[in-house]
């Protein structure tokens, strides 16, 4: 399949479950939701070595939040429940009840999945807490030096999927680059779906385990790395490619995912110097879900 002169690999993304938080963050202004959604959400690219996939899906305006202010939401992604709930209590705990006029509340109000988590920050307040009603909802209010923190009572949670991906494979790394970032972009138009690494956007790719390296998790992916495609037996790099950059995708559901692939390569596709997309699969060896490219772009 070629769109655009780019040819498309008829290959897939592999992919596993995940469960994800949804979290909205409110601020005075937008810079102060995100100031808060942005310390919430670090140091977690990939659950390789992190304690959370995390990341800022997407920004919203006023007419769109329960009290009225500017909002991000944030998702935070974990293999299992009791680690999920550890989380939000550290990272909403830590950073977004620390950030100047931030408010928080549940990005997945219907979800069966709930954790009492503003149940549990209202002790901070040391008895001073105070129950109240913010857009219909159950909330808490603590007061503190800059007036009163408000955190509704509980946040959802679902089983989402982690690993969504696609490959942009370029004639060198700054059209790459470029391809990524119109990608990221493009991906933050869709609803329900994050791209946790930094900028969004994977340097380093990898592979599941190691060919030298026994105590390995994950290692370098050497059939994708240009430096050494004359070296590598099998290489997957084209003579004329010259830099690749990775995107990963988690999101709520498939549905989201697959349209968050599409439009993130309808975008890279029209940067000057791409070559190729590809994806990452391990044969199964990573999880359930394929997400075809042919099948994405018809």
């Amino acid at each position: 399949m070629e769109i655009n002169g780019i040819e498309i690999e008829d290959t897939y993304a592999e992919a596993f479950p995940i469960k994800i938080a949804r979290v909205l963050i409110t601020g005075a202004t937008k810079h102060w939701a995100l100031v808060a959604a942005t310390e919430a959400t670090g140091f977690g690219t990939s659950v390789i070595a992190c304690p959370a996939e995390a990341g800022i899906e997407k920004v919203v305006c006023g007419s769109e939040t329960p009290d009225g202010r500017p909002g991000v939401y944030v998702q935070i992604c974990t293999f299992g429940y009791k680690g999920l709930e550890e989380q939000l209590m550290n990272r909403l705990g830590q950073c977004v009840l620390t950030a100047p006029t931030a408010h928080m509340y549940n990005g997945l109000p219907d979800a069966q999945k709930q954790f009492d988590t503003g149940f549990k920050l209202k002790f901070f307040g040391d008895g001073q807490e105070f129950e109240l009603d913010v857009g219909g909802r159950k909330a808490f209010g603590i007061p503190m030096m800059e007036g009163d923190f408000i955190t509704e009572h509980s946040i959802g949670a679902v089983e989402g999927i982690a690993g969504g991906n696609f490959f942009m494979l370029a004639e060198n790394k700054m059209a790459a680059l470029t391809a990524a970032e119109a990608a990221v972009d493009a991906i933050a138009e869709v609803e329900g779906v994050i791209t946790p690494f930094p900028g969004g956007i994977v340097a380093s790719g990898s592979k599941v385990g190691a060919n030298t390296y026994s105590f390995m998790h994950a290692t370098s992916n050497e059939k994708f790395s240009p430096s050494i495609k004359d070296k590598v037996e099998g290489s997957n790099v084209p003579a004329d490619v010259n830099g690749i950059y990775e995107i990963v995708i988690n999101g709520l559901n498939e549905k989201v995912i697959s349209e968050a692939t599409r439009a993130g390569i309808e975008a890279a596709i029209q940067i000057p110097g791409m070559k190729k997309i590809s994806a990452g699969n391990f044969g199964g060896t990573l999880g359930p879900y394929k997400f075809k490219l042919h099948d994405i772009m018809k």
